[in-house]
């Protein structure tokens, strides 16, 4: 073999060989999201299953289907309450926890100011973080039922929102003995005949009158202004101690050290749901 030819043969090979090896970096050169999920310890992991929702993020579910709760009121006054009249006292309300995050952070708000709350409860995230349930209790907050993995119920058949409720009622009474009275939808969706449903199993579907928006992971001045600029007598006030799990709800709690004492010096009383309509919160 002469020279000229040997050369030419290696070049050629040399060649075959970086096109192949492209080719194999480009077949498993692993995604944004596999490289995440790689990194993610057993404990985010966790999280990530616990803290999911799974009718999607209030950001892409909050539109009101098929009818607002608004009207669903005027039809079934009985059994749906969305504000209390000629009070000085108002409710603040959680949805979607417990979290391990901020639920604490919030109790401890709540603790400072001397103010009372109703956490409305994920079943599934209760049962995952049940001292935190305790802890709510044992402070005097009331207790709700949000459903065991937020679907939006009006998009499910009467049997998968008993279910719901079923299981994150079961779940509740096993960490502190109560079966709360006080239920509300996820996204605040109810069609017609679940409202009926709902009146046979002895619950109060108990909606909101004022959004303080944090599902939008606002800033504390944000939220604090949609909270004060709508505040009435009797308000029901909706905040979130849980959302999606990469929801960031720090604002939430900043405002509330802030929108509380503000709330209090104006003479209102802030109780629980239970004591805002003088209803039985547990069954």
């Amino acid at each position: 073999m002469n020279i000229t030819r040997y050369c030419r043969l290696v070049l050629f090979f040399s060649c075959l060989f970086l096109f192949l090896s492209g080719c194999n970096n480009n077949e498993t050169e692993p995604s944004k999201q596999e490289r995440d999920s790689k990194l993610m310890t057993h404990d985010d992991e966790n999280q990530q299953h616990v803290e999911e929702l799974e009718g999607g993020s209030e950001l892409a579910s909050r539109e009101q289907t098929p009818v607002s709760f608004w009207t669903l009121q005027r039809e079934y006054p009985n059994s749906i309450a969305i504000r209390a009249n000629n009070t000085k006292k108002m409710a603040i309300t959680f949805d979607d926890g417990p979290s391990q995050k901020y639920t604490p952070l919030i109790l401890d708000t709540l603790k400072k100011h001397n103010a009372k709350a109703t956490f409305f409860m994920m079943g599934s995230r209760a049962a995952a973080y049940p001292d935190i349930v305790k802890r709510i209790h044992e402070e005097g907050h009331a207790i709700g039922n949000h459903s065991y993995w937020h679907p939006n119920l009006s998009e499910a058949n009467i049997d998968r929102m008993k279910k719901e409720i079923s299981d994150t009622e079961n779940t509740i009474a096993q960490i502190v003995n109560i079966r709360p009275r006080l239920f509300r939808p996820p996204y605040g969706n109810l069609t017609r005949e679940q409202v009926k449903v709902l009146e046979q199993m002895n619950l109060s579907a108990i909606m909101w009158s004022v959004d303080s928006s944090d599902w939008q992971q606002l800033s504390a001045e944000q939220i604090q202004k949609n909270v004060l600029s709508n505040i009435h007598p009797g308000a029901v006030i909706l905040f979130h101690d849980g959302g999606h799990w990469t929801q960031d709800l720090s604002g939430t709690v900043e405002a509330l050290d802030i929108i509380i004492p503000k709330l209090q010096n104006d003479g209102i009383e802030l109780v629980t749901i239970p004591e805002l309509f003088q209803i039985e919160g547990q069954k």
